[in-house]
C-alpha cells in the first residue's frame, strides 16, 4: 500500500531534493526520449506532475520489487494514479492511461522499516498495453505530448502572472500552507512548472488533479488551475471573514453553533458524522426492545427531537440520558423461572437453617407457579428480629427460582423522589430507585428485597411510604409511573420481598397490600446448627486460619450463645466466633503454643468475663414474680418486685414503664380490691398499705399489656405474703373482669423461659396454638398452664405456704 507524502511537508527537511526548473532544465526534459516499455509503480491518494519532487512511501511486496530493481538500473519508472485508491493490488484496468515517467532520486531505508522512494516527473506517457504483471507490472507506453500556446502569449503570460499571485494569496491566508511554499513559487521560472507545482499542492481530490495531467493544452489547464484556486481562496476568504464576524458580532451560543456546524463539515468529510452515528446506533439498539407500541412511538419522538437538537448545548446530555435509559431498561424482558421444587428447597435449606414457614411460603409459590404457568408475584413481607437472615433470605430466593437479585435499602429514605424519581426539568434529575434497581437487573421479573421497609422516614419533600404504595400493590404496579421515566412500567412480575424489624410503623396502607411472615428468633440450639454449618466455616476463611488449626465444639459454641451473646439473630454470635478466631490468628503469627481444639476453659481468656442473663431466681421472697418480655432482641425474662409499706393505699411505679404498662399495674390492683373476699383479704387492707411496683433494670424502658398477670401475681403474692411456685414464668394480658387475654412473641418468651431455667409457664388458652407451632424439641422440660381466668393464674402460680418473716396484713 502507498501513502503519498505532500510536498509541503518536506520542504524544511528535504530542500536539497526540490530543484526549481528553470526554462532550460525544461527544455532539457522535454528533449528526453520516452521509453517504449516502463515498469509502472501504482500510486494512490496523490498523482505526480513532470517537474516535481515527490516522496512516496511503497509498501507491496511488488512495488519495492520495483523501486529496488529501477535504483540498480538506470533509475527511470512509469507512476500511476489509481481509479479507485481502495483496490490494495491493483490491475492494469485499474489505473488511469496516463501517468508520468519518473526518475529515482533516492531511496531510503526509514527507522520503522519501510521503505520510501523519493522520485521526480519528467513527461507525461500513455500506457497501450500491459507486458507483464510479474514480479511487477510492467507496460507499453508512448509520449503524451504537451501542447504549448502558439498564439496570445501575452495573453497566457497574464494568465500564469494571476495564478502566482492566486497562490500566494491563499499561502498568506492559509494558516495550514508553510511560508516556505511561497519563497519555491516566486522563484520557479518555468510555466509548465509552475502550473504543475501548483496543480500537485493545490488543495484538490486525486480526481480533479488526474482530470489536470489529461490536459495536454497548456493554456486551458492553466485556466482550469486558476478556477480551482479561485474558488479554494474565495472559501478561505468567506471561512476568515465568519470567523472574524464571529470573534466581535455573534454570542456564545451562535459562535458554539458555527463551530459545530464547521466540525460537522469536517466530519463528514473524513467519513462520517459521529452524532449522526450516535444516533443510528440508538436506533439499531430500539429495534431489539420488546416495548409496545407507546413506548415505541415515545421513543421515537425523543430521538427525532436528539436529532435537532445542538450538540453543545446544556439539554444535548439530559436528552442523550434519557434515551439511553429507556434502551437500558428491560421492558418486557423475563428471565425463566426454574420449577425444580427439590432443587429450590436444597437451596433453602443449604443457605438457612430453620425459618420453615418462610422456606414452605415459597415453595408453595413456585408450585402455583408451576401449575398455573404465570401469576401476578406476591409481595411477601418478612418482619422480625435483628439478624436472623431475613435479608440473605432474598439471595437464596432469586437463585432458587432462577431470577436475577435486587436490593434497595430503605432506611432512612425520606424524600419520595428516591421511589419515584425527579422530573426531566430538574438540574442532575435521575430516575428513582426502583426503576434503576430494575435497569442494573436486566430483566422485569428479579427478586427485589425492600430492606428495612420500617425505617421510612418522612419530611416536607414529600413521604416515601405513600409513594410505596403503587409499587406494591399487584393491581396498580402493572403501570408503575416514574416521573423521569414518564412511561408507565410494569412491575407486576417482580417478586417484592420487603424485611422489617417491626409492623408497628409502616403505614397501615401499605401492611395491608403486604403478606406478613413472621421470622422468630433462633433457639440456642438452632445457633449452634447455624454457627457449625455457617459461621465458624465463614470466619475461619475470612481470618486466613487452616481449618485444621482450629476446632470450636459443640460446648463452645453453646456457652457463647448463652453466655457471650443475648440476641434473637446471630450477628452477635458471628462476632464473638470471629474473635475467637482471629485469637488463634494471632497466636500462629507470634509462633505460641496452642491446641488446636479451643476449649470451654478457654473463652473467658478470649472473650472476657460471660455476661450470663438473669436465671430464676429463689422464691423466699413474695411479691416477686418472673414474667415474660419480648423485646426487638429476642425474649427475655423480667422480674416485677412488688412490696408493702404502711400509709394509705398509695400506688408507686417504677423502673422506666410506659402508660400500657402502668395502666396494667392499675388494673390488677383494682381487680384484687374487688375479688378480695376470694383470696382472703379484707377490703380495709388496701386502705391501709402503701404499694410500690418496681421492674429492674430502671434505665431500660418498658411497655405493653403482656405482664398483666404477672403484675396481678405480684400483689397478691404480697399481700397474702405467700410463697410464688418455684420455677414459674408467665405472660398475659388481664381486663378488668379478671380475664386472661392472649399476647404475641410467645417463642421468643418461651426460648427466654428456658434458657433462663424455667420448668412451668402461665399462659392464656388462646396462647396455645402458638405453643403448638413451636417444634417440640425446643420445648421438652416445660409444663404449660393455659388458664383464662385470673383467679385461675392466683391458684396455680401461689403455694399455700407463707414466707418466713412474714408482714402482718391485716
Amino acid at each position: 500500500m502507498f501513502e503519498s507524502i505532500g510536498l509541503q511537508d518536506i520542504v524544511d527537511s528535504e530542500t536539497e531534493f526540490i530543484p526549481l526548473i528553470t526554462s532550460e532544465d525544461e527544455e532539457a526534459m522535454n528533449n528526453e526520449e520516452t521509453p517504449l516499455e516502463l515498469p509502472i509503480l501504482p500510486i494512490k491518494n496523490t498523482v505526480l506532475f513532470p517537474g516535481v519532487v515527490l516522496p512516496i512511501t511503497v509498501g507491496r511486496d511488488k512495488s519495492i520489487k520495483l523501486v529496488q530493481d529501477a535504483y540498480k538500473g538506470d533509475r527511470t519508472i512509469g507512476v500511476a494514479s489509481q481509479k479507485d485508491q481502495g483496490v490494495e493490488d491493483p490491475e492494469f484496468e485499474d489505473l488511469n492511461n496516463i501517468g508520468t515517467v519518473a526518475k529515482i532520486i533516492r531511496l531510503l531505508k526509514m527507522p520503522d522499516g519501510s521503505t520510501t522512494v523519493i522520485i521526480q516527473g519528467k513527461k507525461r506517457f500513455e500506457m497501450i498495453d500491459v507486458l507483464a504483471t510479474e514480479p511487477y507490472m510492467r507496460a507499453k507506453v508512448r509520449e503524451f505530448a504537451e501542447i504549448k500556446p502558439q498564439r496570445n502569449i501575452k495573453k497566457f503570460e497574464a494568465l500564469v502572472d494571476s495564478l502566482k499571485d492566486l497562490a500566494l494569496q491563499i499561502i498568506k491566508v492559509s494558516p495550514n500552507i508553510p511560508s516556505e511554499a511561497a519563497f519555491a513559487i516566486k522563484n520557479i521560472e518555468s510555466y509548465s512548472f509552475l502550473i504543475n507545482f501548483i496543480s500537485s499542492n493545490m488543495n484538490a481530490a486525486v480526481s480533479d488533479k488526474q482530470k489536470l495531467l489529461e490536459t495536454a493544452d497548456l493554456r486551458k489547464r492553466a485556466e482550469m488551475v486558476l478556477e480551482y484556486l479561485t474558488k479554494e481562496l474565495q472559501m478561505l476568504e468567506l471561512k476568515n471573514d465568519i470567523q472574524s464576524k464571529v470573534k466581535t458580532d455573534i454570542d456564545h451560543q451562535q459562535r458554539e453553533y458555527f463551530l459545530h456546524q464547521q466540525l460537522k463539515t469536517i466530519q463528514e468529510e473524513l467519513g462520517g458524522n459521529p452524532q449522526d452515528e450516535m444516533v443510528q446506533n440508538l436506533k439499531k439498539r430500539a429495534k431489539d426492545k420488546k416495548w409496545n407500541e407507546k413506548t415505541a412511538k415515545a421513543f421515537k419522538k425523543e430521538v427525532e427531537r436528539l436529532e435537532r437538537m445542538n450538540p453543545q448545548g446544556a439539554d444535548y446530555s439530559v436528552q442523550l440520558n434519557y434515551i439511553e435509559l429507556l434502551l437500558d431498561l428491560p421492558w418486557n424482558h423475563y428471565s425463566k423461572d426454574k420449577f425444580d421444587l427439590a432443587r429450590a428447597q436444597k437451596i433453602l435449606d443449604r443457605d438457612h437453617y430453620g425459618l420453615e414457614k418462610v422456606k414452605e411460603r415459597i415453595i408453595e409459590h413456585l408450585a402455583v407457579l408451576k401449575l398455573k404457568g404465570s401469576m401476578k408475584s406476591p409481595i411477601l413481607c418478612l418482619y422480625g428480629p435483628p439478624g436472623v437472615g431475613k435479608t440473605s433470605l432474598g439471595k437464596s430466593v432469586a437463585e432458587a427460582l432462577g431470577r436475577e437479585y435486587a436490593r434497595m435499602s430503605l432506611g432512612g429514605l425520606r424524600d419520595e423522589a428516591e421511589i419515584r424519581g425527579h422530573r426531566k426539568t430538574y438540574i442532575g434529575a435521575l430516575p428513582g430507585r426502583i426503576i434503576q434497581n430494575i435497569k442494573k437487573a436486566g430483566t422485569s421479573n428479579p427478586v427485589f428485597i425492600l430492606d428495612e421497609m420500617d425505617k421510612l422516614g418522612r419530611d416536607s419533600h414529600g413521604d416515601p411510604s405513600s409513594a410505596m404504595l403503587e409499587v406494591l400493590d399487584p393491581e396498580q404496579n402493572s403501570t408503575f409511573y416514574d416521573n423521569y421515566v414518564e412511561l408507565d412500567y410494569d412491575l407486576s412480575n417482580v417478586m417484592f420481598i420487603a424485611t422489617a424489624n417491626a409492623l408497628g410503623t409502616i403505614h397501615p396502607a401499605l401492611r395491608d397490600r403486604m403478606e406478613m411472615i413472621e421470622v422468630n428468633g433462633y433457639t440456642v440450639e438452632e445457633k449452634v446448627e447455624i454457627a457449625k454449618r455457617h459461621l465458624v466455616p465463614k470466619q475461619i476463611k475470612q481470618n486466613g486460619v487452616p481449618d485444621k488449626e482450629i476446632k470450636l465444639g459443640k460446648g463452645v459454641l453453646e456457652k457463647i450463645v448463652e453466655d457471650y451473646t443475648n440476641e434473637s439473630g446471630v450477628r452477635g454470635l458471628e462476632k464473638r466466633i470471629g474473635k475467637v478466631v482471629r485469637f488463634r490468628a494471632k497466636q500462629m503469627a507470634l509462633d505460641e503454643k496452642y491446641t488446636t481444639t479451643v476449649m470451654v476453659d478457654d473463652l473467658e481468656t478470649i472473650l472476657g468475663p460471660s455476661h450470663a442473663r438473669d436465671k430464676y431466681q429463689d422464691n423466699d421472697v413474695a411479691g416477686v414474680v418472673t414474667g415474660l418480655a419480648w423485646t426487638p432482641t429476642g425474649g427475655d425474662i423480667l422480674f416485677i418486685e412488688s412490696s408493702l409499706t404502711k400509709g394509705k393505699g398509695k400506688l408507686t411505679l417504677t423502673g422506666n414503664l410506659g402508660d400500657v404498662m402502668k395502666e396494667s399495674a392499675m388494673l390488677a390492683l383494682e381487680f384484687l380490691k374487688s375479688h378480695s373476699d376470694t383470696i382472703g383479704l379484707e377490703q380495709e387492707v388496701f386502705d391501709k398499705w402503701n404499694v410500690h411496683i418496681h421492674v429492674p433494670e430502671g434505665a431500660t424502658p418498658k411497655d405493653g399489656p403482656s405482664a398483666g398477670i404477672t403484675i396481678l401475681t405480684a400483689l397478691a403474692s404480697a399481700f397474702t405474703q405467700r410463697k410464688v411456685k418455684k420455677y414459674l414464668a408467665m405472660t398475659g394480658e388481664i381486663t378488668l373482669r379478671g380475664k386472661v387475654l392472649p399476647v404475641g412473641g410467645i417463642k421468643e418468651k418461651i426460648l427466654a423461659a428456658k434458657r433462663a431455667n424455667i420448668k412451668e409457664i402461665i399462659l392464656s388458652s388462646k396462647n396455645e396454638k402458638d405453643i403448638n407451632e413451636i417444634n417440640p424439641r425446643y420445648i421438652k422440660g416445660l409444663t404449660f398452664h393455659y388458664v383464662d381466668d385470673m383467679m385461675d393464674v392466683i391458684d396455680k402460680a401461689l403455694t399455700n405456704q407463707k414466707v418466713e418473716k412474714a408482714l402482718k396484713v391485716a
